[in-house]
């Protein structure tokens, strides 16, 4: 039973080490999102650019083009680590008065990163997760006016 409790133990550390390492560099741990993604809407279509610049953060772009082929930025995004933790901070147009929100990694389970900042209005929380090579799936959630809200963006890779 020793034997037992002791390689519970183990295992749980070797877990436990490998979600701080992930954490120490963004840019291994979010390689998946590297490239062009694209989400096709009724009237055009969503897409998100993502590439690694200096000192391992990620630095993205996101955009709506229409049906013409006319684009707009509507956001900048980096994953960077922040002292010892890891946060997605996003500059959205026309929101924030132009100023930033962070949300920090809270938690890395089966592909699904999770981003929370509980003091912004909407969204709180803002998820990624890794479906493989081609498709990604990406989510903003929490309360807007006390009511419960989710929003989702699945992107293929361009």
């Amino acid at each position: 039973m020793k034997r037992i409790y002791l390689f519970v133990v183990i295992l749980s550390l070797v877990g436990f080490y490998n979600d701080v390492k992930a954490q120490k560099n963004p840019s291994k741990t979010f390689q998946f999102v590297l490239g062009s993604w694209e989400m096709q809407m009724p009237k055009g279509k969503i897409v998100e650019q993502w590439s690694e610049g200096a000192d391992k953060i990620l630095n993205g772009k996101s955009y709506r083009i229409n049906a013409k082929g006319d684009s707009v930025l509507t956001e900048t995004l980096q994953i960077r680590t922040i002292g010892k933790d890891i946060f997605y901070c996003s500059t959205v147009a026309n929101q924030n008065e132009g100023k930033e929100v962070c949300f920090k990694l809270i938690s890395i389970k089966d592909q699904i990163y999770i981003f929370e900042n509980k003091n912004h209005d909407f969204p709180q929380r803002i998820v990624y997760q890794n479906l493989g090579k081609t498709e990604m799936l990406a989510w903003i959630e929490g309360e807007l006016n006390g009511k419960s809200r989710k929003s989702e963006f699945r992107y293929k890779r361009q």
